[in-house]
């Protein structure tokens, strides 16, 4: 069976800030931290989805580390 709605495996940049909610600006930054992953195609940058859900996860792991912290 043919999956009819297939989800993209990359994004450009205006929807990887419109899918985490992350600016532009702060987006390349993390970009140059080596915190999200592009892919260039041509002219186009491609940012791969599977490295935005990573960069949250990370994210999300460090803010509970601090969390925890914090409440002992």
């Amino acid at each position: 069976m043919i999956d009819s709605n297939p989800q993209p495996i990359t994004v450009r940049i205006r929807e990887a800030c419109r899918m985490t909610g992350i600016g532009r600006s702060k987006l390349y930054e993390l970009i140059a931290q080596g915190e999200i992953e592009i892919v260039k195609v041509g002219a186009i940058t491609l940012v791969p989805v599977k490295s935005l859900e990573a960069m949250v996860e990370r994210r999300r792991a460090a803010d509970g580390q601090r969390t925890t912290t914090r409440n002992l």
